[in-house]
Order: C-alpha cells, then sequence, then structure tokens
C-alpha cells in the first residue's frame, strides 16, 4: 500500500481500491456527477459511493444485458409502465423487473475501473439489485474509462417495496488494476492481525479455510429450540425503504428454530436471514467484498454478495473481536438442510490504495458494526 497525497498522484502504477478521500477529489473532479443534485458528502463511504436512484423507473417485461448498444436503446422495446418516483415515490412489486436511471453519471480516466453492489440493507429486504452500463456484457462491472450513465434494475424478491428519488440502493467501488490478496496473503496477514474471530479468539489454521478468499460459516447455535435467524412472510403489506426504523418485525418476519444439534431446514424457495459463526475484521489497509458459493448441489444459494468497508469489526484497541456477517440464503427447488458450522459464501480481501480519512463503525454512524442479529436497519428490533 502506497501513500497517496492527493488525486494527482494517481496512475496506472498503483493498484487498489479508492478510499473515502480520494473518491471526494474524484467528485470534486468530475468523475462522479450528479449535475443539480449534487452528491452529498455523507454518501461517500471508507471505501465506495453511494448511488441515487433518479426521478423515474420502468418496469420492464425481463432483464437483460446491452452487449453492444446503449441500455436505452436496448430498453425501448422491454418497457411496460414508466413511474414517477419524486415525491412520494413508487410502490414496486415483487417478481418484477425495474429499471431506474440512477443520479449519478461517469467519466472515468482510462486506468480506473469501477465495481457495484447492493448496500447491506437492500440485500437483508431481499432485493435483488445490479447495476448496468452501456455497451456491456457484464452487471455490476464498470470498465475502466467509461463514460456515461449508470442505471440499477431492480427486482423485489419478497416484499413489495416503497422507493424515492435520491434513496441508495447500491455503492460503487473505483479501483485501479488488480489489488487482491491470495490464500497465502490472507493466512499471513492473519496472523499479524486476525481477520477472522470465532468465540472472541482469532479463528486458527485450521479453522481458516481459503479458497480464493476466506469462507464464512453458519452459525446455528447446539440448542433446540434458539432462534438463529429470520424467514421472510409471504404476502405482507409494502415496506417503505426510505423509512429506516419504522417497520414492525412480525409484520415482516417468523422466527427461525435451530433443531437439535444445530440444524435447520430450509423452505425451497423462501428468504431466510442467518448470520456467521465468524466474526470478521477488515483493517484500514484492506477492502472486502462477500461472494456467492454454491455447493456443486445446486440447491443451495448465499446472496447477492456485498461490499465490506475498511473498518468493518476492527478496533485499534482490540475490544471488539470483529462483527459477524449477515448471510441471506435461500434454497432452490427442493427442501434443503443446513447445519452450524456450514460454509455458504466467501470473502475476498483487496488492497486499499492507501487507508481511508474515516473508517466504518462510530466515524460515519454504521448500523451494523458489533452486529449480533440479522435483521436491516428498517425494522424495530425485537426484544430478545
Amino acid at each position: 500500500m502506497v501513500t497517496l497525497k492527493s488525486l494527482a498522484d494517481l496512475s496506472a502504477a498503483v493498484s487498489g481500491v479508492l478510499p473515502s478521500q480520494l473518491i471526494s477529489e474524484a467528485v470534486g473532479a468530475g468523475w462522479v456527477d450528479a449535475g443539480e443534485l449534487r452528491i452529498p458528502p455523507g454518501n461517500v463511504q471508507p471505501a465506495s459511493l453511494d448511488l441515487r436512484l433518479g426521478e423515474s423507473a420502468y418496469r420492464i417485461r425481463c432483464s437483460f444485458l446491452p452487449g453492444e448498444k446503449q441500455v436505452q436503446d436496448k430498453v425501448k422495446n422491454l418497457v411496460v409502465d414508466e413511474l414517477d418516483l419524486r415525491r412520494e415515490g413508487a410502490v414496486l412489486e415483487t417478481g418484477r423487473a425495474y429499471l431506474v436511471p440512477l443520479a449519478e453519471t461517469l467519466t472515468l480516466p482510462d486506468f480506473v475501473r469501477g465495481k457495484a453492489n447492493p448496500k447491506s440493507s437492500t440485500g437483508r429486504l431481499d432485493v435483488f439489485t445490479r447495476v448496468i452500463t452501456d455497451y456491456s456484457y457484464r452487471f455490476d462491472e464498470i470498465a475502466p474509462g467509461y463514460h456515461g450513465q449508470l442505471y440499477v434494475e431492480i427486482v423485489p424478491l419478497s416484499f413489495a417495496v416503497r422507493v424515492r428519488q435520491g434513496l441508495a440502493l447500491n455503492q460503487l467501488r473505483l479501483m485501479v488494476g488488480r489489488g487482491g490478496l491470495d490464500d497465502g496473503e490472507l493466512r499471513d496477514m492473519h496472523r499479524d492481525g486476525p481477520l477472522l474471530f470465532i468465540d472472541g479468539r482469532p479463528a486458527n489454521d485450521n479453522e481458516l479455510a481459503t479458497s480464493g478468499g476466506l469462507f464464512l460459516s453458519l452459525d446455528l447455535g447446539s440448542t433446540a429450540g434458539k432462534r438463529v435467524g429470520y424467514r421472510a412472510k409471504e404476502h405482507t403489506l409494502a415496506l417503505d425503504m426510505a423509512k429506516p426504523g419504522s417497520h414492525r418485525t412480525e409484520d415482516f418476519w417468523e422466527e427461525v428454530l435451530a433443531e437439535e444439534e444445530g440444524r435447520v431446514v430450509l423452505g425451497p424457495e423462501r428468504f431466510y436471514l442467518l448470520l456467521s459463526r465468524e466474526a470478521v475484521c477488515v483493517p484500514p489497509g484492506l477492502a472486502c467484498e462477500m461472494t456467492a458459493y454454491d455447493p456443486t448441489s445446486g440447491e443451495l444459494r448465499t446472496h447477492y454478495a456485498g461490499f465490506f468497508d475498511p473498518g468493518f469489526g476492527y478496533d485499534p484497541a482490540r475490544e471488539l473481536k470483529g462483527s459477524r456477517a449477515a448471510l441471506e440464503v435461500r434454497a432452490h427447488d427442493v427442501p434443503f438442510m443446513i447445519e452450524h458450522g456450514q460454509q455458504v459464501c466467501r470473502l475476498t480481501f483487496e488492497r486499499m490504495i492507501c487507508e481511508p480519512a474515516k473508517l466504518y463503525g462510530t466515524d460515519i454512524g454504521s448500523n451494523y458494526q458489533g452486529q449480533v442479529d440479522t435483521l436491516g436497519k428498517h425494522f424495530r428490533r425485537p426484544e430478545s
């Protein structure tokens, strides 16, 4: 990791993720622009930028990729209806695909690329989102030197949701080169300062499962009848994504109780929120991403990926022993049994270009530092 004083020092010769102070400079330099809407400083996270919905949403027949065309040209024959997201916004129905032009546009240098992911609170509501760019064959990947509009595809899966202009459902990371850590580097870094904790202690070498990243497993406990997570209810009322802390848990979720020996049987195509057994610590010099892991049976899917910013679960005084991760899980086709300690997803790590000026946690009023529950910020906390 190098020390850069300003964006002017950035070049193709360095590798890594841009930190908050360079993202702010990139906004000032016009790499990211939102016109008259401007980009609030609070939308800059330690290693990412919140992306906001524009003023209209288009209900579309199906998902798509633009390929060799611009998005606005490819979508012309797919639009079923247009919704106004201004003022009170609009309700997006479950199982339907929507396309929303985002407020932000990009004008990136040739050596800078981007990657997008849903915000944690978006994934915890089972709202499937992915960013689309012009002339692209891939979701969530922004090519080096991209100039143009950003769009987000939104598919609510469990709950109908109300959204409004300016709401942030996704985040953008800006990167130069390839700064990923291999398994050997991850193990060495874990020995110097733990990346994973189990039961308040650093994971030992045998507990550290690596294969292109660090694997996380399920915490389903060992006590029958204990609540280990939540399952989304069916046929609920609409949920307003612009109103955190205002929804009753029992209106949208039912408790998941462990069976003997830490087992849970997942109902097919039902959405579950569970916790990782391991607590994660992302030090200031690293950024992290959760990637889905598919067993070869194809019966289980952990959901929608997500960014872990520098400072997640980190405490320079080492009093906080990491933060556990919320795991969004769905079984396909048939009922599927999961067990305590079963591996379900993987964390991949990238180096920061330099340490961010602010860290996840108290620096930015983060919602999920030290979390012991899986519910997102939209719900009133149930009594234990």
